[in-house]
Formats: C-alpha cells, sequence, structure tokens
C-alpha cells in the first residue's frame, strides 16, 4: 500500500496549547489530513509559543494551516463548507464559546450527520467545575498525582512532563478511532469528549484502585514501588541503576547474584507482602551488596537472568542509546526556513507501513495552507479569496 492508513480522513482541527493538538498529531501522522484553524495574523496567534520554537514544530508537524476568522458571516460560511466534507471536527473551548462559534456537537451535526466531534476540557463538559479554566499543573495537582510523586517527607511533587496534556490528548486519539469504527459500521457521526481530570485519573490507575477498593491512601514512596519491593533505585560504584525483582523467583536469583542466597529464606523477606512490610531493612542488606558493583556490570549480570535492570540516563542519554537509535525515535524533517529539524518520533510501528515516513511535513507557517484549501478543497475562485483577505475573514 502506498498511502498510510488514514489517507483519506479530513480532521477540521479547533484546539490550542497541547493536548488537542497531540490528539491531532496522532492522526497526523498516520496519513490523516489535518486542517488547523488559525485567527488571522491581526488578531493574535492562537497557537502558543514561538512558531520556530522545538515545541510547536513537534506538535504541529504534518499539519496544515488556514486562517479563518469564525467571528464574521463570511468565515462562518467557509466554516459550514469545511464541516461538510469533513471527518471530524477537534476543539478544546469553554462550552460558552463552542455554542457561541457553532462548534458544538448539534451544531456541527446539523451541517454532517456523519460528522464526529471530539472535544477536551480541564475537567470535563458537565459538573461544578466545567466552566473552569485548567492546564497541566493544576490538573496534576488536584488528581492527587503529585501527592504520590516524590521522597516521602518532601512535599508534592510535580511530574517533570505535562502527563494530563499528553494522556488527554492520546485518550481522545482514542474516542476518536473508537467512533470512526463504529461509523463505519452505522454511518452513524457521535460526539466523544475527554478531559485532563478524567485522563489522569485513568493514568493513576492502580493507585486510585487501591484507593477504591481498599480505602488506602497511596503517598509518596520516593524512587520504591509502593508495593511491590524489592523495585527501585540503588547507588553502584559509579552511579545507580533501577532494579525490579519483586517476584519471589527474581528476588531469588537476585540475592543469589548479589552473593547473599541465604537472604531469599528470611521469613520477613519470604513473600512479596513481608518484603514490602520489612522494605526499610530489605533495602539496606541489597544496598549494602550493590554499591560494590559498577553500573554496567550488575546491569549485564542481572538481564543475564532474567532480572530487570537498567542505568538512570539523563534525557540526552536516553536519546542517544544504541537501542533508541535502533527504534528510530528521533526523525529528521526539512524545514523551508529553520533548515533539517529533529523531531520525536512514532512511539508504535506497523508491519504494513514500516517503509514509510510518519513524520513528513516540518509545521506550518501561520495561513500557509489557506488559499490551497480553498481552491482545491471548497472550489474559492481567485476573486472570492481576494474579497475574504480584503474583508477580513482569512
Amino acid at each position: 500500500m502506498s498511502q498510510l492508513p488514514m489517507y483519506d480522513l479530513l480532521v477540521l482541527d479547533f484546539t490550542r496549547h497541547r493536548a488537542g493538538p497531540v490528539t491531532s498529531r496522532l492522526l497526523a501522522d498516520w496519513g490523516a489530513t489535518i486542517i488547523k484553524i488559525e485567527e488571522p495574523a491581526d488578531l493574535g496567534d492562537s497557537m502558543g509559543g514561538s512558531r520556530e520554537g522545538f515545541d510547536y514544530q513537534n506538535l504541529h508537524r504534518n499539519k496544515q494551516s488556514l486562517s479563518l476568522n469564525l467571528k464574521t458571516d463570511d468565515g462562518q460560511s467557509v466554516f459550514k463548507k469545511l464541516v461538510s466534507k469533513a471527518d471530524v471536527v477537534l476543539e478544546n473551548f469553554r462550552p460558552e464559546v463552542k455554542y457561541r462559534l457553532g462548534l458544538d456537537y448539534d451544531s456541527l451535526k446539523s451541517i454532517n450527520e456523519r460528522i464526529i466531534c471530539g472535544s477536551i476540557s480541564g475537567f470535563g463538559q458537565t459538573g461544578p467545575y466545567c466552566t473552569r479554566p485548567a492546564v497541566d499543573q493544576i490538573v496534576q495537582g488536584m488528581s492527587g498525582l503529585m501527592s504520590v510523586t516524590g521522597i516521602p517527607g518532601s512535599g508534592p511533587v510535580r511530574v517533570g512532563a505535562a502527563i494530563t496534556d499528553i494522556s488527554a490528548g492520546m485518550t481522545l486519539a482514542q474516542a476518536v478511532l473508537m467512533a470512526l469504527y463504529y461509523r463505519e459500521k452505522t454511518g452513524l457521526g457521535q460526539w466523544v469528549y475527554t478531559s485532563l481530570l478524567e485522563s489522569t485519573i485513568s493514568m493513576l490507575d492502580f493507585q486510585v484502585a487501591r484507593w477504591l477498593a481498599n480505602g488506602d491512601v497511596p503517598t509518596q514512596m520516593g524512587n520504591d514501588h509502593p508495593t511491590l519491593m524489592p523495585t527501585g533505585l540503588f547507588p553502584t560504584a559509579d552511579g545507580q541503576v533501577n532494579i525490579a525483582a519483586a517476584e519471589d523467583a527474581k528476588f531469588k536469583l537476585l540475592c543469589k547474584v548479589l552473593d547473599i542466597p541465604e537472604l531469599a529464606d528470611f521469613h520477613e523477606y519470604s513473600n512479596i507482602t513481608l518484603r514490602s512490610l520489612n522494605r526499610s531493612s530489605l533495602l539496606n542488606r541489597l544496598q549494602e551488596r550493590i554499591k560494590h558493583f559498577k553500573s554496567a556490570e550488575i546491569i549485564e549480570k542481572l538481564n543475564a537472568v532474567g532480572i530487570p535492570c537498567g542505568p538512570l540516563y539523563t534525557i540526552e542519554e536516553a536519546m542517544n542509546d544504541e537501542q533508541m537509535n535502533h527504534l528510530k525515535m528521533k526523525c529528521s524533517i526539512n524545514h523551508p526556513r529553520l533548515g533539517q529539524l529533529s523531531l520525536v518520533g512514532q512511539p508504535f510501528h506497523s508491519s504494513r507501513f514500516c517503509d514509510m515516513q510518519t513524520v513528513r511535513a516540518a509545521a506550518p507557517e501561520h495561513g500557509e495552507h489557506t488559499e490551497v484549501i480553498l481552491k482545491e478543497l471548497l472550489n474559492y475562485q481567485d476573486d472570492e479569496i481576494v474579497e475574504l483577505r480584503n474583508n477580513g475573514v482569512i
């Protein structure tokens, strides 16, 4: 097959900031045509951040940009023509804004019954917080994520990536794919929506399940696993390594490699529950042995017997690792002004599309594709486009 799997999917992207653009990036990488709808330049730049910056280039690759003022009658006319041809509309406006602009599902459905509307908000489409503004930092705190991150006693700690935005974007992409599958079977469109708060609770997974099932309130555990021991970060003679040997069989192997096989027979370490209860003394005993090994040595020895063990990397070290290079998590594209750019690669692979480039185009300039889209997709004539431009519509 010479085309990527989503080559015939047309997506209108009204999202901004990070979460929504993550959704459209995932679809764009696999071939969907993403038309990023932006306000005309004289009304401001809704994309956020420098267009030449690393974040913008990574978030908005493979997309097209159309400049359009939705607050004008002619802008609404163009918008409705686009919706009539689109498969998906993505938005992350506050409820009152989306209704005013005609971006709510009922309005979209009245134009195109097959349309799928995907929405992201901070706290949900309804409820007492639905109109509140939200960003990653706020939701990390409100979800409980910061309360379980960091060294015990250090106070809440922010996770070092915009995890609530990214998880919401990935969640909405899954929802859109579900809706597309349903439409394939039934011909019916629908509204799918998620929020930063819901997706983060979902990502917290077993930590939330602990409270739901047992009433346990998870706390900070630093670099140790909250329930599976030994799993954590251990000092070595020349650095630190992560080791995960919680299962009984792996714990026995670990003790053997460390030349303390008798430790596995101690009653207080004889199963996962007891090892967790007696974690302090267990960690002291293990650290006393592991600190004499060099990192590379203990990594080699433990992996050789099937015990997960890995180095502690900086981002630079991680991206230069031989396995990372093999997986092609770095990709290059050419920007007409900025030259060669390195971006983050796609995190999954397809046996049918393994030879095709998923990162194909640099992020667009503001309104770069406006005339092409109006002409080729909507059949506007040159004089009509000039009039739209003169009237501040594009």
